[in-house]
Parts: structure tokens; C-alpha cells; sequence
């Protein structure tokens, strides 16, 4: 549904994206990470003709966003990233002009704005004026206009921002429903957010692309993906210790407590040898007769691996 070719964009000696490549399938939701100026904003602007890229291709559906720029816009909802609003508007005449920009028939469009207000918990205001709103459904209307014609792709410019953690729930939770029969791309830098409503996510810095695979994927390949939490004792805990450093899958011990009786811990793997480590661990425990009261391998994290591969000194 998007395909993004090769997409540069350089802003007289800045190079905000460099060569971005990336694919949304139908059913797909793709998380778009980064720091803060890796890019992100700006290739949403491309993916949405909002703004032409130096170089590069973007296609909605088939249709080329510079050539066929009708048709492909036809096809996406888009909440920008400072959302724009009529303030001396209700929500509701907001919605109804949204949708008469979108070329919705007369005859459909009270459906169109009712489904709408549905979906985004709008209700409650429904016809209060815009200026009178939080900023949390200010983010919301603006949310039910890019949905309001029902497209079959929704690209959405940090989505929860604002919004209390009750209403980030309620966004993410729609988002995830949504993605089962839509495209779906959607910028943040709130980590949780990827797992909990995608189902595979890209990490951008610098204006390129560093990762991209499914949460599950990404996590694994956090440097401490396969660490082991232990807590056992019977054993002088700096005795342990020295038996867990000796594991040719242990790349270094971080001893939480230790006392005469025991330790309690967090090893963490060697390189590469992540799906080892609990095995090595397990069977040290065994051999030294330890009565372990906690032993468990640890997933990796995103945000280990988002430290490690990005750069801490980008900028907008």
C-alpha cells in the first residue's frame, strides 16, 4: 500500500532524509522510531506530498504521490504533527467540513461524521467549539478528521501526543484495531507504543534507516537480550560471582545484593551467545547444589537497542 524508493531530502546543506527505504502492507502497522531530528517528521511530509522530496519515490496503492498526486492523496488519512483546526468551529461542523473537502456524498456524510465521533470517543463534545476544547480532544478531532472518509491508509504524525495515559491507551488501542484491514504508519519516540500496537517497526537517526523488523525482532537484538536474573544461595555470593564470570556465555556479572549465603544478580550475555547463557547458568546451579528462588532469561529491550544504535547528538 506505501512503498517509499530511495527518498532523500536535503534542505540547502542539510540532509534531513538519506535514501529512506521502506514497504506497508495492508493489515500492516509500522512504528516509525527515532530521536528527536532523526528525519521522521520530514519523510512523513514526503509520504503524503505534503512536501517533494530532492530525490526518490513514493507510491500510495500504485499511484506515484508526485504524478498521480489526486489519486494517491484519495487514499490516506493524515494527522500531522502540529494538527491544524478551525477553532470557531464546533467538532461536529469541523468533521462535516473535513469530510466535504474528502468528497464525501451529502447523502453520507451524517454517517460519516457519526462513525467518526464514535470511534474517536468524541461524543461528549460533539458540539462544543474547538477553542473551547482540551488539548487531548483538540488531538482527537483532529484524529477523527484523518479517519473520516474511511481510507485505506492512515499515516499519523505522533499520534498520542498530549493525551493523558488513559486516552494514549484508548489511541493505541484503536490504532491496532484499525491495522487489521489498513496500512498503517505512524511516527513516535514512545517506545511502549511499538509493542504495544505494532506489528513492526523502523528505527530512523540521522535520516536513515538502522533497523526495521518486528518488536520481537528488534528486542532480540539488544546487546543483553538473553541476560539471566538469578537470586540462589548456598553459597558465598562472592563465590558465585566468580563461578557465573568463569560461563563462556557470560559476558559480566551485576551483582544486585550479596551476602556468606548468596547472591542475587543479573548476567548478562557474551556476543552471540544469548540463547546460552540460561542453560549455562541452570547447570552451574545444579553442580553447586544452589537453592535458587529466582532464575529467569530476560527478552531484550527496545530501549537498550534504541540506545545503542542511535546517536545521541542529532539534531532537527
Amino acid at each position: 500500500m506505501i512503498e517509499v524508493e530511495d527518498l532523500h531530502k536535503h534542505f540547502g546543506s542539510k540532509v534531513a532524509v538519506d535514501g529512506v527505504s521502506f514497504t506497508v502492507k495492508k493489515g500492516e502497522v509500522l512504528g516509525f522510531l527515532g530521536p528527536n531530528g532523526a528525519g521522521k517528521s520530514t519523510t512523513m511530509r514526503m509520504v503524503t506530498g505534503y512536501i517533494p522530496p530532492t530525490q526518490g519515490k513514493v507510491s500510495i496503492d500504485g499511484a506515484d504521490i508526485e504524478d498521480n498526486e489526486i489519486a494517491a492523496k484519495a487514499k490516506i488519512g493524515y494527522l500531522p504533527e502540529a494538527a491544524p483546526l478551525y477553532s470557531d468551529m464546533t467538532v461536529e461542523g469541523f468533521l462535516r467540513f473535513a469530510g466535504e473537502m474528502r468528497g464525501i456524498p451529502s447523502g453520507d456524510l451524517d454517517a460519516a461524521v457519526d462513525q467518526a465521533i464514535e470511534t474517536t470517543f468524541l461524543e461528549p463534545v460533539r458540539h462544543q467549539s474547538v477553542d473551547t476544547l482540551s488539548k487531548g480532544y483538540r488531538h482527537r478531532t483532529c484524529f477523527a478528521q484523518s479517519i473520516i472518509h474511511d481510507p485505506e491508509i492512515l499515516i499519523l504524525d505522533e499520534p498520542t501526543d498530549g493525551l493523558d495515559p488513559n486516552q494514549k491507551h484508548e489511541v493505541r488501542q484503536l490504532i491496532s484495531r484499525m491495522g487489521e484491514d489498513k496500512a498503517i504508519l505512524f511516527s513516535t519516540h514512545i517506545l511502549e507504543e511499538v509493542e504495544a500496537a505494532c506489528t513492526r517497526a523502523i528505527i530512523i537517526d540521522r535520516g536513515k534507516v538502522i533497523a526495521d523488523g518486528t518488536p520481537d525482532e528488534l528486542k532480540a537484538r539488544s546487546s543483553n537480550a538473553g541476560s539471566v536474573r538469578l537470586k540462589a544461595s548456598g553459597l558465598a555470593g562472592s563465590g558465585i560471582q566468580a563461578e557465573l564470570e568463569k560461563l563462556s556465555a557470560s559476558r559480566e556479572v551485576e551483582v544486585i545484593s550479596s551476602d556468606d549465603d548468596g547472591i542475587e544478580a543479573r548476567i548478562l550475555p557474551a556476543k552471540g551467545k544469548g540463547g546460552e547463557l540460561g542453560k549455562q547458568v541452570s547447570g552451574l546451579c545444579q553442580d553447586k547444589k544452589l537453592s535458587i528462588e529466582e532464575l529467569h532469561v530476560e527478552e531484550g529491550r527496545l530501549d537498550e537497542l534504541f540506545r545503542e544504535i542511535t546517536k545521541t547528538d542529532s539534531d532537527d
